[in-house]
């Protein structure tokens, strides 16, 4: 997944009305999970991959002005499979804790479907 369509993921998460409790409960989730039409565990999921495409692009950007030659050969393959490394360098570091930025996306999400629903 890119950066744009994690991006637009986000955005249409944020941009969808809230749909009553009683007719997402039945959808294989529990009411826990679902209160006053929200859906924090669709809010986590989404918050935690936008943050790990912002690591990805930090991440990028700081690796960029390293060259691909050295011990491991580097050339062409190096320079072809650098954003999937540096894709997997984001996930691990978003799934330990990451820089704080997906909690804080999910209670904004969270607020505005709240205010949606209203």
């Amino acid at each position: 997944m890119d950066a744009t369509s994690s991006a637009q993921s986000a955005l249409f998460l944020a941009r969808q009305p809230a749909l009553p409790l009683a007719s997402r409960v039945g959808a294989g989730q529990s009411g826990a999970q679902k209160t006053g039409g929200i859906d924090a565990v669709k809010a986590a999921t989404v918050s935690k991959e936008y943050e790990s495409v912002f690591i990805s692009q930090f991440l990028g950007s700081m690796f960029s002005g390293i060259s691909t030659d050295g011990l491991t050969g580097g050339g062409e393959g190096e320079q072809m499979f650098r954003s999937l490394m540096i894709d997997e360098y984001a996930k691990g570091i978003t799934a330990r804790g990451g820089f704080g930025l997906a909690s804080h996306m999910q209670s904004e999400l969270m607020k505005h479907q709240q205010g949606a629903a209203q």
